[in-house]
């Protein structure tokens, strides 16, 4: 049962969204960015989208992805993002093993997270949008 594992801190693990151009369109993807020295295994990651737009709740479909390692200091695609969505909590739960450890952890973008103002060069990944520690 899940309250008989004992779950780690999540340290060196973060998750962005951010924009590059492709043949001139602007494409949206959200990347995990492993900052550890060591891999991680069996990387699980689901997604879903959720709140109210003109008042009238709206939800996603929940998105499953499996990255079997992910290497030390690197960088993987999740998957692309409508910007259409950036107007409700994006939600992100993102579990993994270091050796025997499992750790886990919900990034959440809140609705309005991804508000051009708070676009930024994301050094890890060379292209600019919003991280996530």
């Amino acid at each position: 049962m899940k309250k008989d594992i004992d779950f780690q801190p999540v340290t060196g693990v973060k998750l962005a969204i951010a924009k590059e151009i492709v043949n001139g369109n602007e494409e949206w993807s959200v990347y995990i960015i492993n900052l550890n020295l060591i891999e991680l295994h069996t990387v699980m990651i689901t997604s879903k989208g959720y709140g109210n737009i003109n008042g009238e709740e709206k939800k996603t479909s929940v998105l499953r992805h499996m990255i079997q390692e992910l290497g030390s200091e690197s960088v993987a695609k999740v998957e692309p993002i409508d910007p259409a969505v950036f107007v409700l909590n994006n939600e992100f739960w993102v579990s993994y093993y270091i050796l025997d450890q499992i750790f886990d952890k919900k990034f959440i973008f809140t609705e309005g997270s991804m508000d051009p103002s708070n676009v930024r060069m994301i050094p890890e990944l060379g292209l600019e949008g919003v991280l996530h520690r």
